[in-house]
């Protein structure tokens, strides 16, 4: 089996001095003076097949994402950390070089789609993206058709990656989501009564309610209430809150994004209701939102297969690098996604040995078979080794965090 590692930055890492979307400056950065990680050296004592070819010149990856809008903080997370692995890439001076460029989908399928025709105007090759699921619908089949190889960061829909042998996922799949957050919460707390509040109208949120609730039924966990909202109604979570309240939930499973979050974490507290609330990795930036009183999310749980905390070299250089590129902001999953997503595609390219000049679908049928034999350690695998399945589904640890004094800790 091939074998990579997404390895830590040096402490002699490289200063880019480029700023990117999301950090202030332009998309071009100047090229960096010292040398970035080997990520594609193996662990001494492994075996490593060498590919058939070298692996050569420059490849023009894209990012689509949300940019702009409510998700923004998903979209620009992802440009900046992609951006901080491409200038590392291309630091080592080798054969392989990356061209990173990005359009903003502003969360919205049909805007998704008008990104992706503008990057492929771009001679785009390989799409980092998007970075949510319900874009992800609209782009699939398009990149599919076009026979552009495809790693999403963050698009956890089951069926992005369902009959598109192009794509590939690094977040985990909203049916393990649901399922291993049951498990968690199973695990970890004795005897909980479970509320759970989704949104109905999105298929993120309502994958991983069906998983959970299958994997909750099967632990003979005990859910006293359930409760949905809308894109219209998710302003007003009273009777949702009082719902569960009076059906004795001492916790709220919220398979759902961090705004809307914010509003039921807020209008909870005005009640005087205090359950444990649990969610996911959508939830992964409710400290940043405008407004918000981040004392209010004081003990809220979050599975998520990456913490900015962690204590390995690897995670604590890429926080600083980020931070010292973004204004001190501590990068969040959908980041160390995008981060780990640039170095597979590198690390696939590498394995199958393909050049810059082949055909989109040369390129995209030799990376495919790569990726049937590759592993990566990265951010977001929690040290274990990142696989594929057939599908293109990740098999990885998931971990989860808790916000103290706010920040997210490992329990």
């Amino acid at each position: 089996m091939k074998k990579s590692k997404v390895l830590a930055l040096l402490l002699a890492m490289c200063m880019v001095v480029g700023l990117m979307a999301g950090c202030g400056g332009s998309e071009e950065s100047a090229a960096p003076e010292s040398t970035a990680p080997e990520s594609t050296t193996p662990d001494e004592g492994t075996e490593s097949e060498a590919p058939e070819a070298a692996a050569g010149g420059t490849f023009t990856i894209g990012v689509i994402g949300p940019l702009t809008g409510g998700a923004a903080i998903y979209g620009n997370a992802v440009v900046n950390a992609a951006q901080i692995a491409v200038d590392e890439i291309n630091a080592l001076g080798g054969d392989v070089q990356f061209n990173l460029i990005y359009a903003d989908d502003v969360h919205d399928p049909e805007t998704s789609v008008n990104a992706y025709n503008n990057l492929m105007d771009q001679d785009m090759q390989i799409l980092v993206g998007t970075v949510t699921s319900g874009p992800a619908l609209s782009v699939v089949p398009l990149a599919y058709e076009d026979r552009v190889f495809t790693v999403t960061p963050s698009a956890s829909g089951d069926d992005v990656i369902e009959g598109n042998d192009n794509v590939f996922q690094v977040c985990f799949t909203d049916s393990n989501q649901g399922s291993r957050s049951a498990q968690y919460i199973d695990e970890h707390f004795d005897g909980v009564k479970i509320a759970i509040i989704y949104k109905n109208d999105d298929p993120y949120s309502q994958g991983i309610r069906d998983n959970f609730f299958t994997e909750a039924e099967a632990r003979s966990m005990e859910i006293v209430y359930e409760g949905t909202f809308t894109e219209d109604s998710q302003t007003d979570f009273n009777v949702q809150l009082t719902a569960a309240q009076s059906a004795g939930a001492d916790m709220i499973f919220l398979p759902i994004y961090y705004t809307p979050a914010s509003v039921i974490l807020t209008q909870a507290s005005q009640m005087g209701y205090a359950p444990t609330f649990f969610g996911v990795d959508g939830m992964d930036g409710i400290l940043t939102v405008p407004g918000f009183d981040i004392s209010l999310a004081e003990g809220v749980y979050l599975l998520t297969p990456f913490s900015a905390d962690a204590e390995d070299e690897l995670t604590q250089n890429f926080v600083a690098e980020y931070g010292e590129r973004c204004n001190g902001e501590i990068p969040n999953q959908f980041a160390a996604d995008a981060y780990d997503a640039v170095y597979i595609v590198y690390d696939a390219i590498m394995a199958a040995g393909v050049n810059a000049d082949m055909s989109n679908e040369e390129l995209c049928d030799a990376l495919i078979a790569a990726m049937a034999d590759l592993s990566v350690v990265g951010l977001t695998s929690a040290g274990s080794e990142m696989t594929w399945d057939e599908n293109g589904a990740v098999s990885k640890d998931p971990t989860a965090v808790v916000i103290r004094d706010g920040a997210y800790v490992t329990p």
